[in-house]
C-alpha cells in the first residue's frame, strides 16, 4: 500500500513540475516578443494557449498538444485589434 501511495505522490510531483516548466518556458518565450508585430504576438499567444488546451483535453497526448498549438496559432494569427 505504501508503494502505491508513494508512486501517486511522485506522479503528482512530476506532473506539477511539467506544468510549472511549461508555464515558465511560455513566459520566457513571450518575454522575447518585444520586437514582434501585434499579429506575431497574437500567433504566439494563440499557439501557447492552444497547446496547453490541447494537452489538457487529450490528457497530455503529444498529438493533441501539437494540434491544439496549430489551431491556436491560426486563430491567434487571425485576431485583429
Amino acid at each position: 500500500m505504501l508503494k502505491c501511495e508513494l508512486w501517486l505522490t511522485l506522479e503528482y510531483i512530476m506532473n506539477s513540475l511539467k506544468e510549472s516548466l511549461l508555464v515558465l518556458f511560455t513566459l520566457a518565450a513571450l518575454a522575447g516578443c518585444a520586437n514582434m508585430t501585434s499579429q506575431q504576438k497574437n500567433t504566439a499567444i494563440g499557439a501557447a494557449v492552444g497547446g496547453v488546451a490541447g494537452s489538457a483535453l487529450t490528457n497530455g497526448s503529444g498529438l493533441g498538444t501539437v494540434g491544439g498549438a496549430a489551431v491556436g496559432g491560426v486563430i491567434g494569427n487571425q485576431i485583429k485589434h
